[in-house]
């Protein structure tokens, strides 16, 4: 049987390009990140992939990636399940801010600290270990399932929300979880064991 999970960060967003913080707030894909989720689609159709069921966060940055992909592949009418535990890290008060403007008002090692440590979360809002908190229990208990029935599921997701995933699969530590890059529009393929252990990973962002 073959048991095969597909992430893919959103394409590049309006925010995104103007270098703010954006977390749960809800803007749309830029030009450029529309034509990157195409490109997911193409590079997967390439490699032969079609998708049982779908799953994406409640931000239309990662709906818009998932609906145009599937689109490339000729698969518009796949099952699709929304849910805010795929959403986006939380970045509290630092959200909508420019962050060349927050090392102004915050200062460089205190953001650095905000964006980069495990576990501090910025006022208000959500440290990456509080994100894969909340990921990880809708992983198992959702998504994880269904791939190891065989169904051929993809993530469209974020960032932080997608690295939560990583971790496990990849078995990472919160110290190398931080350093995992992940870039838009680039999807990256799991096969996955009866055990739901990693047997195999490609990059394809990598491959382009």
């Amino acid at each position: 049987m073959q048991r095969r999970l597909v992430l893919v960060r959103h394409g590049q967003s309006e925010w995104n390009l103007k270098n703010l913080f954006t977390g749960w707030k809800d803007p749309d894909l830029t030009e450029r990140g529309v034509e990157e989720a195409k490109a997911a689609g193409r590079r997967l159709k390439a490699e032969g992939l079609r998708f049982d069921v779908a799953f994406t966060s409640r931000l239309r940055r990662a709906q818009r990636t998932g609906q145009l992909l599937l689109a490339e592949l000729g698969q518009s009418g796949v099952e699709t399940i929304e849910h805010e535990a795929l959403n986006e890290r939380d970045y509290g008060d630092l959200t909508g801010l420019n962050k060349d403007e927050a090392r102004k008002s915050f200062g460089e090692d205190q953001v650095l600290l905000w964006r980069r440590s495990y576990d501090v979360p910025p006022p208000g809002g959500e440290s990456l270990k509080d994100t894969v908190a909340r990921v990880l229990p809708y992983y198992v208990q959702e998504i994880l399932p269904r791939a190891l029935r065989g169904e051929q599921t993809l993530v469209t997701a974020h960032g932080n929300s997608l690295r939560a995933l990583i971790m496990v699969l990849e078995g990472l530590t919160p110290e190398t979880l931080l350093k995992r890059e992940l870039h838009t529009g680039a999807p990256i393929v799991y096969d996955l064991e009866a055990d739901a252990t990693v047997s195999a990973v490609r990059d394809l962002a990598a491959s382009a």
